[in-house]
């Protein structure tokens, strides 16, 4: 992993895929899993001396949003999600009180330094900073600002395309005495239109299916960060997914693997065979997250692929995957970079949402419980293949032939890799 030095100076490279993996980086090792650590609060002031750079309005595809903004944008959201784990204590997760200390008395500071982008030309930025900055307000030294602040959280944050940011706006507004229920009914409609609409997109048979399709292609693009779903669990508006209301299904398990001393072609491995690895959404799974390059993930790994498939354009050529046999794990990439990992049905790690299985199982035991933990309406949608995509877990679920079963071949995702159908290379297709 690199030091905090080395990702702050990568900021700024010149080399876009290294400005998109050190950013990655501050997500990964100072905000990890809703914490900050001793280098958080440091690197936070760094980063907002940097916001006034030219080179950060050079535009790119980050890891943890979906779209195109510039890297000023992406650290101003960098910035909000500082804040926001900033407010939580330390029992919430954001380490020790020495390091949540240090976090919060940073924020007068970075406060005055973004506080310019809050009038920004560029909407992304502009909406960026109005998000950090109505969560930075949460410290009391800041209270005074309030009004200055409360409108353009109403009128930009509140109507935002980001459901993040609407969330912001609805919390910080209610916090500040606003009356938000407006807001709240708004929001409510926004998700019961977007689920009707779901529904009769999936139903071939249904009236309005075409029109139904059409108005949701028309719809501006969440690109709220997948995680930060999470943290809407305070908001009380928000509806109680429809399958908590039956009874949840078992956790799937694995195949329980060929017997002793079958060496055919489709020999499953046993559980105990197996490495044990689990995944954070969007961040990585088992010792490889994503951004990685080949040669980090050989190192990694303590092997080298069997098969690298290459892809030629002019006089380039690009890496497309890359397959690890003894693990038996897939690495798919884009530009160079790790941003997609398929588990073998019949080699690969076990890999673990909690105490279920994803490796080896039964697809429909597999997908039936992962539809009763959906976080949002519209969070699964289905391949061409048929194959279920879960847009809050950054994570898909295909099948793999073993002999005359099926098992899952589970693929965790980036972003850009949620369209199985574009982002796959054919030969992913042939896995089945």
């Amino acid at each position: 992993m690199p030091d905090t030095p080395d990702i702050l100076g990568a900021v700024l490279a010149t080399d876009p895929a290294r400005r998109v993996r050190a950013v990655g980086d501050l997500y990964r090792l100072l905000l990890h899993q809703e914490q900050v650590f001793p280098a958080t609060a440091p690197a936070a002031l760094v980063l907002a001396g940097l916001l006034n750079d030219p080179r950060t309005l050079a535009e790119d595809r980050w890891e943890r949003r979906a779209g195109r903004r510039s890297l000023r944008a992406e650290l101003l959201n960098w910035m909000a999600s500082f804040a926001d784990i900033a407010r939580l204590n330390v029992e919430g997760g954001v380490g020790t009180a020495q390091n949540l200390a240090a976090a919060r008395t940073a924020r007068p500071t970075l406060h005055d330094r973004i506080a310019d982008f809050c009038d920004a030309d560029d909407p992304l930025v502009k909406e960026a900073a109005l998000a950090a900055t109505a969560l930075f307000l949460d410290d009391p030294a800041l209270a005074s600002s309030v009004p200055r602040y409360a409108p353009a959280v109403r009128e930009v944050l509140a109507v935002s395309a980001d459901s993040y940011y609407r969330w912001i706006a609805r919390e910080r507004l209610a916090a500040w005495g606003e009356d938000v229920t407006g807001l709240v009914t708004a929001e409510g409609e926004r998700r019961a239109a977007l689920h009707r609409a779901g529904k009769l997109a999936e139903d071939p048979f249904g009236e309005g299916q075409e029109q139904a399709i059409r108005w949701l292609e028309e719809q501006p693009e969440d690109t709220a960060a997948p995680e930060r779903l999470g943290r809407q669990r305070e908001d009380r508006t928000a509806p109680m997914p429809a399958a908590l209301h039956e009874p949840a299904p078992e956790p799937p398990v694995a195949a329980t693997g060929s017997e002793a001393g079958y060496r055919g072609p489709w020999r499953i491995a046993q559980e105990e065979e197996r490495a044990e690895w689990t995944f954070t959404p969007y961040v990585g799974v088992g010792p490889l997250h994503f951004g990685m390059t080949l040669e980090e993930i050989t190192r990694v790994l303590g092997e080298g692929p069997a098969v690298s498939s290459y892809s030629h354009h002019s006089e380039d050529q690009q890496l497309n995957y890359a397959d690890f046999t003894e693990s038996g794990i897939r690495a798919l990439f884009h530009d160079g970079r790790l941003g997609c990992v398929a588990a073998d049905a019949l080699t690969g790690p076990q890999v673990r949402l909690g105490a279920a299985s994803l490796t080896g199982c039964a697809p429909s035991h597999v997908e039936d419980w992962l539809v009763h933990r959906t976080t949002r309406p519209g969070s699964l949608a289905y391949s061409v293949a048929g194959d279920p995509v879960f847009a809050d877990l950054g994570l898909a679920i295909r099948s793999q032939r073993a002999g005359d079963i099926v098992l899952t071949r589970p693929l965790f995702l980036l972003h850009d890799w949620l369209d199985l159908w574009h982002a796959l290379p054919s030969e992913e297709w042939k896995c089945s």
